[in-house]
């Protein structure tokens, strides 16, 4: 506890160049001029007072700005962001997706926590998937789950918020109308979805506009979805889900617009609009695990990201990893790949849809009994050959290493890397870490016609060759499949200390934890916990790792590396996060490279 606090206080001395502390008033200024003339200019770091954001985009970052300066808290300014993010970052979310909402609620002292993950039409059985190869899931309408982002925009503002859903949308139609800057990343999106894109009729109208790739440097607009946004802030939710805009959606799905000259197969979906009007944004109690004196919050299933990150702190819960860093970093970051191989194996083998997971079986796979069984199968010495077998979370465990691992069946990893994570705080002690997504860089590729987005394809996050219909992410009616989004928030004796996520696939999980263990062990500040290089062991052969991570001396433990698939352009993760310091002094943090960078401010600068 000691040492942790140590840690706080030293990040919250750390000094800043003046070049990084920018954005105070002229920034609101800057929020009617055209596109073409904003800045676009991102910083990775802001120090200040009076609320923060942080978010992938710097549209994103000033609308949820401009919120908290005109008296909003950090659930509206997250909302706002969360939509402008639809429209500067229409490939990982936007209206047709979904994610989890965690918030720490300053006035009760507790961290909630809204499941807005997509759900599987009532249709969807165990077999639906099997036998259809993954690339043809991916771009069809039988890969679309029922969104889930307007109902948690809409449940968090009423529950927690003070502004009204037209309001909370009404920045980002604005930028949706007005356009924003093509940067690199959006024109190399484009590129890699160029193929299926031009297959889909309103997909290519939309984001190849005159039959090209939208240039870098030009301005990208959107009015159809400036459009949306207004109807849907003046007529609600229920226009979606009871709704005109829903009976498109389920249009767009059941017959999807291709080009009847494309030969790409594009299979119809199973949505009904009664899967619509019977979705509901689920309030789910967060995890919670305690580390170094800290509390560690997250998200319960749907999503495996608070289970699995809950139980590999906890694994590492038995070794000073702190002291392990200072005297053999090496041997540091071996512990780190090998938790992380075994929390994988048993996210595998148990985690899912809540109703398909065994009773109590979430409470066991965060205990710290079971973590220290788990403890034992960790060989210190050498890399263990992967995949590793899962434990047993039965209430019953062996703490003194003597027994064997026990066997469970591991699972594929076909979960897309492309989502979108944001941070807001306010001057009252409201956080909000939030992970949205449309799965895969584009989704489905299915636009609806006339109104502006595209629709994801989070159904192929289930296994689609299922050993039961009954395993924790076998496809099923009205079913959220597994996810590894991860936002999280740390407490200090019930007070926010960092609030932080990721987008990344299953790299979600690894990508956060390494964060909190730079942060929290290895004596990093924020911003250097997340500039720091990434590598990610989830049970598999190879560790994935980025270039820039330093890999010599482990590969004396037998680890092996690869490096991230190409379509994360040999990057692993986009950060977000902010520091929540004494007196409200807040450090808010983005990725200062990964993704083209991200854009962090706040309110009054220091």
């Amino acid at each position: 506890m000691i040492r942790t606090r140590q840690l706080l206080a030293a990040a919250s001395a750390v000094v800043l160049p003046a070049a990084l502390l920018a954005g105070g008033p002229a920034a609101d200024a800057a929020e009617s001029a055209p596109a073409a003339d904003r800045a676009t200019a991102k910083q990775a770091t802001a120090v200040g007072r009076g609320g923060a954001v942080s978010t992938v985009d710097p549209e994103a970052t000033r609308a949820g700005l401009r919120v908290l300066r005109r008296g909003g808290n950090a659930v509206d300014a997250a909302v706002a962001a969360a939509a402008t993010l639809g429209v500067t970052e229409p490939y990982s979310a936007g209206i047709g997706g979904g994610g989890y909402f965690v918030f720490y609620d300053a006035k009760a002292g507790k961290v909630r926590t809204i499941d807005g993950r997509e759900t599987a039409p009532q249709s969807t059985t165990a077999d639906t998937y099997r036998g259809i190869s993954f690339d043809e899931a991916v771009t069809s309408g039988l890969s679309v789950g029922v969104p889930g982002s307007p109902r948690t925009w809409s449940r968090a503002l009423h529950r927690w918020g003070t502004l009204s859903l037209a309001d909370a949308l009404a920045p980002a139609a604005g930028v949706a109308r007005r356009g924003f800057v093509v940067d690199q990343t959006f024109h190399d999106q484009t590129a890699a979805n160029e193929a299926r894109f031009r297959d889909i009729v309103p997909t290519r109208e939309l984001f190849l506009p005159g039959g090209q790739l939208p240039a870098v440097g030009s301005v990208f607009r959107n009015p159809a979805l400036a459009g949306t946004y207004v109807r849907l802030g003046r007529q609600g939710v229920a226009w979606l889900y009871d709704g005109q805009l829903g009976r498109e959606i389920v249009q767009t799905v059941q017959a999807p617009p291709k080009d009847p000259a494309a030969t790409r197969t594009v299979r119809p979906g199973l949505m009904t609009t009664a899967d619509l009007a019977r979705y509901r944004a689920e309030l789910r109690a967060p995890t919670g695990v305690g580390y170094r004196g800290l509390k560690v919050w997250g998200m319960a299933p749907s999503s495996s990201g608070g289970s699995t990150v809950g139980e590999a702190l906890n694994i590492l819960q038995n070794v000073d990893l702190g002291a392990t860093y200072q005297a053999d970093r090496t041997k540091a970051l071996h512990d780190y790949l090998e938790a992380s191989a075994l929390a994988f194996a048993d996210r595998g083998a148990y985690v899912g849809a809540p109703r398909s997971m065994q009773p109590g079986v979430l409470g066991q796979l965060l205990s710290q009994g079971f973590a220290d069984e788990r403890f034992c199968a960790l060989d210190q010495a050498k890399a263990a050959p992967k995949p590793v077998a899962a434990g047993t979370p039965d209430g019953s465990y062996d703490t003194d290493c003597n027994g064997t691992p026990d066997s469970a069946p591991t699972a594929s990893d076909t979960e897309g890397l492309s989502t979108s994570h944001l941070t807001t705080a306010d001057r009252w002690g409201n956080v909000v870490t939030y992970t949205l997504t449309i799965e895969q860089t584009g989704g489905s590729a299915l636009t609806v016609p006339g109104r502006g987005f595209l629709l994801n394809n989070e159904l192929t996050d289930f296994d689609a060759a299922p050993t039961s219909a009954d395993a924790p992410n076998a496809p099923g009616g009205g079913k959220r499949p597994r996810s590894s989004m991860s936002p999280t928030i740390v407490t200090d004796h019930g007070r926010p200390v960092l609030a932080t996520g990721s987008p990344g696939g299953s790299t979600i999980i690894t990508t956060v934890l390494q964060v909190l263990l730079n942060r929290f062990d290895f004596g990093m500040s924020l911003p250097q916990a997340v500039a720091a290089p990434r590598a990610s062991q989830r049970n598999t052969k190879d560790v994935q790792a980025e270039a820039a991570f330093d890999r010599t001396g482990l590969a004396t433990y037998g680890h092996t590396f690869v490096e991230p698939p190409a379509s994360a352009f040999g990057e692993i993760g986009a950060v977000t996060g902010i520091e929540l310091g004494r007196h409200g002094r807040l450090v808010a943090v983005a990725e200062p490279v990964r993704r083209g960078g991200g854009d962090a401010r706040v309110v009054t600068p220091r």
